[in-house]
């Protein structure tokens, strides 16, 4: 059964389409994994919990922060007497000139947009402050919250420098950390270890239907994410991916067993035995019988 894995739009959780910002008492809080189409920022102040982001578990202890990609699959399950900010915001109130597809800002070098540098790297490292810092932060997120409360003549304008202030305060923290993950391309090993997990889930259930959302709740990616992934990768479709597989499985079946044709169809996912055969015959240019027939004959050494 499909893992239904909400998407939230701006307007389904603040008041303006760019920008919102809340404290622990000023809306709803979602228990489930979820992933959103803008940025979200996390500030942490008091309550212990954990931050589940793409297949990590991160801490988020009093000074923690979190940031979170557009369309990363996330949840934060904040315990009661917690206390915190959440900053919610669009590609184009964080960085205007910034015309990346959100699904590609992975992509995008640090010297083109350094504040991207703790959203690319969460499921890395941890971002915390204290002292001083965390006293500035809270300052920052108190007239965030105010200004946008008022909205007037270059309120868009007060919120973003403040919002880049928070994110700069971060970055300089940890900026050899930071660095060091964009030196060695750590999100390229994030997508890499994600597509790991999409084709081990689909070898495991060649048997059953096999649905893009299945595969992306079992990667802890969303669906639109993970079709993108696999065409910017590999160059083709989930579909592309599943038939690979199951075509590979029926290969080492039809060779190494003696299994009827129908038995290895329905083993690798066709319940129709004769539209295996057609699919099999258009992968390789020859049927499932005659293919057995030709890796048997070979001479074992």
């Amino acid at each position: 059964m499909t893992r239904a894995i909400k998407t939230y739009s701006m307007s389904e959780r603040v008041t303006d389409p760019d920008f919102g910002i809340h404290d622990e008492q000023g809306t709803s809080r979602i228990e489930q994994a979820h992933r959103h189409e803008y940025f979200q920022l996390q500030l942490n102040l008091a309550g212990r919990a954990q931050h589940h982001i793409g297949a990590t578990v991160r801490p988020l202890e009093p000074g923690f922060l979190s940031f979170v990609l557009p369309y990363r699959v996330h949840r934060v399950p904040h315990p009661p007497g917690s206390a915190f900010y959440v900053i919610n915001f669009n590609q184009r109130f964080l960085r205007p000139e910034l015309d990346v597809d959100p699904l590609d800002l992975e992509d995008v070098p640090l010297e083109r947009a350094p504040e991207l540098a703790p959203f690319l790297f969460q499921e890395f490292m941890d971002f915390r402050l204290d002292g001083a810092e965390l006293k500035q932060a809270r300052e920052l997120c108190q007239k965030m919250m105010e200004e946008n409360s008022r909205r007037r003549f270059c309120s868009l304008e007060i919120m973003r420098a403040n919002l880049l202030l928070l994110i700069g305060i971060v970055c300089q923290r940890y900026e050899p950390d930071l660095l060091r993950f964009a030196a060695t391309q750590a999100q390229r090993k994030s997508r890499r270890d994600a597509l790991s997990r999409v084709v081990r889930y689909v070898r495991e259930n060649l048997m059953q239907r096999i649905s893009l959302a299945d595969a992306a709740a079992a990667a802890a990616l969303s669906p639109n994410y993970l079709a993108h992934l696999l065409k910017k990768e590999t160059g083709k479709t989930f579909t592309d991916l599943v038939t690979e597989r199951r075509m590979e499985k029926a290969q080492e079946l039809l060779a190494h067993t003696t299994l009827r044709i129908s038995e290895i169809a329905e083993a690798v996912g066709f319940e129709d035995g004769a539209y295996f055969a057609r699919r099999f015959k258009q992968c390789y240019d020859v049927a499932p019988r005659d293919y057995r027939s030709k890796v048997t004959a070979i001479p074992r050494r």
